[in-house]
């Protein structure tokens, strides 16, 4: 039997024995209950621990489990209406509200419910995870000399080096001392929002864009500033009026795939976010989520805006855990001239330093020759699933895929659905008047977890969409019987998908 099945049937046992107790008698010892129960000191500690949590056992260090006393009356009920005016007061000023809205981010984190096919995850599905190199690297990590000591607070210098040289590109300029190891992308965006805007300012946001760092910019007390997209990434034209008109020191974007509409930020506007940022007086936080995420036709990349930086003026987040596992959680933030003082200040303030043992097992994964060949494994399954889900789209909701703002004919035929070539989601507008929140829960209730386009817009949206995932499914067939499930939602609704 699995150890932790057993210490729950040993704890049932136990927990129906202790009748035979008083309270405040010893239980059998240890050794008596694994001789007896036939099992292992694991199952036998991990049975106590459990009634211990539950309050019918209390252990005393050297000399054993006793029957915890009886609670004595009902137990006094928790008021905690006094905090509805704790978290709601607020100083003076045109100060922005602390509460946040993170429902467009635990969407996305949360497990669906059995036989439910997920559409709507931000990472991989385990089976396109690479957990047998995680495993073997995890093994050697562990077997280096000093795995388990305390790591430099900058994060280990391999690593640093590792991170520098795939930011800026071979013969680039980043050098390892310019380079945060950081605990996830997550981690690395909400330091540096920190650090590079203080409480109460604007910062300028592509619209649509990623919930997760809108919910951070929030937390931090930041006011989110929108600025349209369109099939070309940001609109530089609209981001100059924007700095103009906010006040701004900051423009956070991904120019790489972004998400959620898969675009690539085109090069004559590349040069021309940087050129205004440094105008404006104002840095530009890259996200650089995705560029893992290529698939077999992805064309060559651009350098990231940071390898095109000569003036520090961007500063770069990327992170292992989309293109591995939702578990390594390991990051990086670049930057060069006194923001890395002010990134690395705050970074130790909030968590010390990254793990060691994670650091030396993501640097024994990246440098194992199991890294290139998944890169490339996944590179063929996101490029397979794309196709089949482009092809589900046109078959079962053709009308999700008729041109839109925003939007440019894609590589499928028969609609102007725009189909990226990296990343692993689909950004479909929908028919004007949809509720999207009656669609993902008829969705959800069809067997089908969607994401709803209005956490990815930090105003009003100019319309109605859906976020569809297709690298969170067990494979293409589950994800054309997905896209199956959400027409059979539309129908329910009479939303006119095609």
């Amino acid at each position: 039997m699995h150890e932790r099945s057993s210490g729950a049937g040993l704890a049932a046992i136990l927990r129906a024995d202790l009748n035979r107790y008083s309270p405040g008698e010893k239980l059998p010892s240890s050794r008596a209950l694994v001789e007896r129960h036939r099992v292992s000191p694991v199952t036998v500690s991990r049975a106590l621990a459990e009634l211990v949590a539950e309050g019918l056992v209390v252990t005393r260090p050297g000399a054993g489990a006793f029957r915890a006393a009886p609670r004595t009356g009902p137990p006094r009920p928790v008021d905690t209406s006094w905090q509805e005016i704790a978290l709601s007061a607020e100083p003076a000023g045109d100060q922005v509200p602390r509460s946040v809205d993170a429902s467009g981010v635990l969407a996305t984190l949360a497990a669906p419910a059995p036989g439910v096919i997920e559409l709507n995850g931000g990472y991989l599905h385990p089976t396109l995870q690479p957990e047998r190199a995680l495993a073997a690297a995890l093994a050697r990590a562990g077997r280096r000399p000093g795995a388990w000591g305390r790591p430099p607070v900058e994060g280990v210098p391999e690593l640093r080096a590792w991170f520098a040289r795939e930011i800026s590109g071979p013969g680039g300029t980043l050098a390892a001392s310019d380079v945060l190891v950081t605990a996830g992308g997550q981690s690395a965006l909400t330091a540096a929002l920190r650090a590079l805007a203080p409480p109460g300012a604007p910062v300028l946001v592509e619209s649509p864009t990623y919930p997760g760092m809108l919910a951070a910019a929030r937390a931090s007390g930041l006011r989110p500033v929108p600025v349209p997209m369109d099939a070309d990434g940001v609109r530089t034209d609209l981001l100059a009026d924007a700095f103009r008109a906010s006040g701004a020191r900051l423009f956070i974007c991904q120019p790489l795939f972004q998400n959620p509409t898969g675009t690539l930020l085109a090069g004559e506007r590349r040069r021309e976010v940087l050129r205004v940022a440094r105008a404006a007086g104002a840095f530009v936080l890259e996200d650089d989520f995705a560029r893992r995420l290529v698939h077999d036709d992805t064309p060559a990349l651009p350098p990231t805006l940071s390898a095109d930086d000569p003036d520090g003026t961007v500063v770069h987040v990327c992170s292992l855990t989309k293109a591995a596992s939702p578990s390594l959680r390991v990051g990086a933030l670049a930057a060069r001239g006194p923001v890395l003082d002010r990134l690395r200040a705050i970074q130790v303030v909030d968590g010390f330093f990254v793990s060691k043992p994670l650091q030396e097992t993501a640097l024994e994964l990246v440098g194992s020759p199991a890294w290139i060949r998944h890169l490339r494994l996944i590179a063929r399954e996101l490029t397979d699933r794309r196709e089949a889900m482009v092809a589900a789209l046109h078959q079962w909701l053709p009308a999700f895929t008729a041109p839109g703002p925003g939007t440019v004919p894609g590589r499928a035929a028969g609609g102007a659905l725009y189909v990226p070539q990296g990343g692993f989601h689909l950004w479909l507008r929908l028919p004007d008047g949809t509720d999207e929140a009656a669609l993902t829960g008829a969705a959800l209730h069809a067997g089908v977890a969607v994401a709803a386009g209005r956490p990815y817009f930090p105003a009003e949206p100019p319309a109605p969409h859906l976020r569809l995932s297709f690298a969170s499914a067990a494979g293409t067939a589950e994800l054309v019987e997905g896209v199956r499930r959400v027409r059979t939602a539309c129908d329910e609704l009479r939303i006119a998908a095609g």
